[in-house]
């Protein structure tokens, strides 16, 4: 399935057919719009070569730092963020064989035990790992049981509340009035 993410071909076409690209993009998605975020992969992608994680691990941490600073940036946070994606990147490459896919496939877990998987990764929260939970079952066709349950409100259909429910400019259109009426009724409860 195509992802339509970022609106440049490029970066959607490296999300859709790149299991550890998606991982990044997901990792990548905080403090920065989403299509900056998931465009991020295909930036390192092109830099350096290679968005294999065996590379990204191995890579002078000092040298990718410098990478994610060219413009335009990887991200607005160059120094953490490229930490993070090393971090990432060993840990797949460490625990699943450099397959990111195995995460989600390797024993045919439940929704449950991917959860488990994904909030273990570097960098991932119980909402980063809800969101792309959901990402995986709403566009990716994930068939872990309860990964519906699993991903919370986030794996509803028809919820339109984050990456996992962009699939052209008018449902990106539609997360982002969910995410702003979200950030002010959080702004109003802190009163």
């Amino acid at each position: 399935m195509e992802l339509h993410i970022t609106g440049d071909p490029a970066a959607d076409k490296l999300l859709s057919e790149d299991d550890f690209a998606l991982l990044t993009g997901m990792l990548l998605d905080q403090q920065v719009t989403m299509e900056s975020a998931f465009a991020g992969p295909e930036k390192i992608r092109t830099r350096i070569g290679s968005l294999k994680p065996e590379a990204i691990a191995a890579h002078d941490p000092q040298a990718f730092v410098e990478m994610f600073k060219e413009r335009p940036a990887v991200h607005r946070f160059p120094g953490s963020m490229a930490a993070r994606v090393q971090a990432l990147a060993e840990a797949v490459q460490n625990d699943w064989g450099g397959d990111a896919a195995a995460i989600w496939t390797q024993g045919n877990p439940d929704g449950a035990e991917v959860l488990r998987r994904l909030k273990a990764l570097p960098g991932f929260g119980d909402q980063k790992a809800r969101i792309f939970l959901a990402l995986l079952g709403k566009q990716r066709g994930l068939q872990a049981p309860g990964w519906q349950e699993a991903a919370g409100h986030y794996g509803e259909e028809g919820a339109f509340l984050s990456v996992a429910d962009i699939v052209d400019p008018e449902s990106l259109v539609k997360v982002r009035a969910s995410k702003q009426a979200a950030k002010a009724a959080a702004k109003k409860a802190k009163g």
